[in-house]
């Protein structure tokens, strides 16, 4: 087994080959890798099968197995992602400011690649592809730490997609997946800052907080959330009836979906039954303030962790609130700055919402679903940030680069 610090090392010496690479020849991959991850589907099912079949046999949650399972769907999505990111802005190289001083020096700034970029996530083998297609595109080496779970599943879709790239000019060593996946190997990898630039956890609140104490390399928060639709006095009862489902059961193991939702108390009485049946139709457990479980009567009782709570599953809680300002004071309270939803026809209410509420996205009349880097048209995402520097909400290919300054002179010295 190659060790932790070798492929570190192997993905640092083919990064600045990699980062002066045409945006010609890194579409060019990106297209190739997409064909032959569909190419390769069989081969890539067979072995997801194996993972997901000893995940279940160890236990894993229905969340967990539900992200850890590839359908012909799926990878034909994450074939059209990478296609999206080729046909997306090349930012390596962008002026993105320029001036002249009156001694004549002439300064600009240009967007370049953060170097190598590592990766660690939990049963999500999209994620692989994902990150390799935006490094690529960014010009940056990338090292891959995926769960045991789902190491056959990493393992073939790095093995086809490396070898795409490869033929089509991209250096072999600038993608690599470590074979290292113990819990000891984190703590290692995450210390590797000869070699890595940017670390990102993709994962459970407990891999992403280890990762952020223990890392000695730049990391970024994110992923957890538990995320809040408000449903305001004014709201279309119907839409949002449609946008609550849709949050909740769309997709309940990703980190975007709705975990708690908050109801004025003034359509408390007509929305709540109407409710309350939808979520029962569709196998949701809720669980209900004093009020909600006086219209949803099968409504459990919340505790106060449940307001906290990241189900990640058919699990709802829901609160009546007296005002938007007590719905923000909620929020504030318990979310975890990932993505927060008022759906309202009133001016005034949006406006404190969206002005009041801490969160790396706010979206008006529309499901939390949306945040997603595929669905701001990204082609994908690295992870969602819920922290302020240097990225915030889903990172895409702008959120891997840094900038550096050029600065052209003719002979001048400083007096």
């Amino acid at each position: 087994m190659k060790s932790i610090q070798d492929q570190c090392r192997a993905a640092a010496e083919s990064a600045p080959d990699l980062a002066v690479i045409s945006t010609g020849i890194k579409n060019n991959a990106l297209l190739a890798m997409a064909d032959a991850l569909v190419q390769n589907e069989q081969r890539i099912l067979t072995e997801n099968e194996k993972d997901v079949a000893e995940g279940i046999s160890a236990g894993l949650s229905a969340a967990l197995i539900d992200r850890l399972r590839l359908t012909p769907e799926r990878i034909m999505g994450m074939a059209e992602g990478l296609r999206v990111i080729a046909d997306l802005r090349d930012p390596i190289g962008e002026i993105t400011d320029g001036w002249v001083r009156p001694n004549g020096l002439q300064i600009s700034r240009q967007r370049v690649p953060l170097g190598v970029v590592g990766i660690i996530y939990e049963a999500r083998p999209n994620v692989t592809v994902d990150a390799i297609g935006l490094c690529i595109k960014t010009g940056n080496a990338v090292v891959l730490r995926g769960s045991s779970s789902a190491y056959r599943s990493n393992r073939v879709i790095t093995e086809v997609v490396v070898a795409a790239a490869a033929e089509a000019g991209i250096p072999a060593n600038a993608i690599q997946l470590l074979e290292d996946t113990s819990r000891d190997g984190v703590l290692v990898f995450v210390r590797m800052k000869r070699y890595l630039n940017l670390v990102i956890p993709r994962g459970g609140a407990s891999l992403i907080q280890n990762v952020v104490e223990n890392a000695t390399v730049p990391s970024i928060e994110t992923g957890v959330g538990n995320c809040h639709i408000f449903v305001d006095q004014s709201a279309d009862l119907d839409q949002a009836l449609s946008i609550i489902l849709n949050a909740k059961v769309q997709r309940p193991s990703v980190c975007n979906a709705c975990e708690t939702v908050l109801v004025h108390e003034t359509v408390s009485k007509s929305f709540l039954p109407r409710l309350g049946e939808a979520l029962r139709e569709s196998s949701v457990l809720v669980r209900g303030c004093r009020v909600t479980q006086d219209h949803i009567p099968f409504a459990e009782a919340a505790t106060e962790d449940d307001w906290a709570s990241e189900y990640l599953d058919l699990t709802l809680a829901v609160k009546v609130v007296s005002s938007v300002e007590d719905a923000v004071a909620h929020i504030r309270q318990f979310g975890t700055l990932h993505s927060e939803a008022i759906l309202s026809n009133d001016f005034e209410s949006i406006r404190y919402f969206t002005s009041r509420v801490d969160a790396a996205a706010v979206l008006v009349n529309a499901s939390t679903r949306f945040v997603d880097g595929g669905e701001f048209g990204f082609g994908a995402e690295m992870g969602i940030s819920t922290q302020k520097l240097h990225a915030r909400g889903p990172m895409g290919l702008t959120e891997l680069t840094t900038t550096k300054y050029v600065i052209l002179g003719n002979g001048q010295i400083r007096s």
